[in-house]
Formats: C-alpha cells, sequence, structure tokens
C-alpha cells in the first residue's frame, strides 16, 4: 500500500464497505441457504441455526484475513 492510496478517502470507505459486506453478507447467505434446507427436509429450526453460525464463522474470518493483508500482518 502506498503513501498516496493510503491519503484517498474512498480507499478506507472501500475497506469499510468489503468489511461490512463480509459481516452482514455472510451470515444471511448462511440464513437463506439454511432456511431452504429446513423447508426441504421439514426440520424447522436446525439447518438455520447452523446456516447462521458457519456463515458468522466465515465472515469473521474472512475480515481478519482482509484487515491483516491491509494492515500487513502474515
Amino acid at each position: 500500500m502506498s503513501k498516496k492510496q493510503s491519503d484517498n478517502p474512498f480507499y478506507g470507505m472501500a475497506i469499510t464497505s468489503s468489511i461490512l459486506s463480509q459481516l452482514v453478507g455472510s451470515p444471511l447467505i448462511g440464513i437463506f441457504i439454511g432456511r431452504f434446507l429446513d423447508d426441504y427436509y421439514s426440520t424447522k429450526p436446525i439447518f438455520l441455526i447452523i446456516g447462521f453460525v458457519l456463515g458468522l464463522i466465515a465472515g469473521i474470518y474472512g475480515t481478519i484475513y482482509l484487515v491483516r493483508k491491509y494492515i500487513g500482518d502474515e
């Protein structure tokens, strides 16, 4: 990351929006897949909960990976 790139205000907005999309999008996708599987197998809350938890874990992992990438920690 160059100094010129980090001074751009849109750079911070891009990082913030990608973090937000990972933290919100992953659990939502997990919820939708879980609801579909619950409707298909007639097991109401089981797959919804599993999908939400897996989506939340994936979102947190993706966010940590993204932040480490921009900070420089390996």
